[in-house]
């Protein structure tokens, strides 16, 4: 379990129901903002699967304030899923948190790349800045995605660990 700041990120279940409550309004804005066919977000069943692992933030009190899963995708690939923080705490730097601690992760793992699909449309372009910043770069579609003019496909190379 890591702490930044207030926050405490650690693995959690994507069936509680304030988590269910948190992922329902990240698939009902993916539908939203973005055609069916183009919504790639994982359910919270699919979120429990095995090959992901599933990491909550929570604020000293325990209200939930974003989440982010990690799913393999082979020996050395993993891909970025279901990133979202919660309204009341956007802006506060929840994200960044996590994101830092699912690549953290993902480096101990041996993981040497992470990947992601994230939308094109202006909703997603605060998600797609904070990729961009972590040293995301733009990547052709990966496993089983295919080209899309509303998916853009992100890849990031892990330092090797001595």
């Amino acid at each position: 379990m890591g702490t930044t700041t207030d926050v405490t990120i650690g693995t959690d279940d994507p069936t509680r129901p304030d988590v269910l409550g948190l992922l329902g309004e990240h698939l009902a804005d993916m539908y939203a903002t973005s055609p069916a066919e183009s919504v790639h977000a994982l359910d919270p069943s699919a979120l429990a699967a095995p090959g992901i692992t599933f990491w909550t933030a929570r604020a000293a009190d325990g209200s939930l304030l974003g989440c982010a899963a990690l799913k393999q995708l082979g020996p050395t690939d993993g891909e970025l899923k279901s990133m979202r923080t919660s309204a009341a705490a956007r802006g506060r730097g929840i994200g960044a948190a996590m994101l830092a601690h699912v690549l953290g992760a993902a480096a101990e793992r041996g993981l040497r790349t992470v990947h992601l699909e994230t939308g094109t449309q202006d909703y997603f372009a605060p998600a797609r800045r904070l990729y961009e910043r972590a040293g995301f770069v733009a990547c052709p579609p990966f496993a089983d995605y295919v080209p899309d003019p509303h998916s853009a496909f992100y890849a990031l190379t892990l330092p090797t660990r001595p």
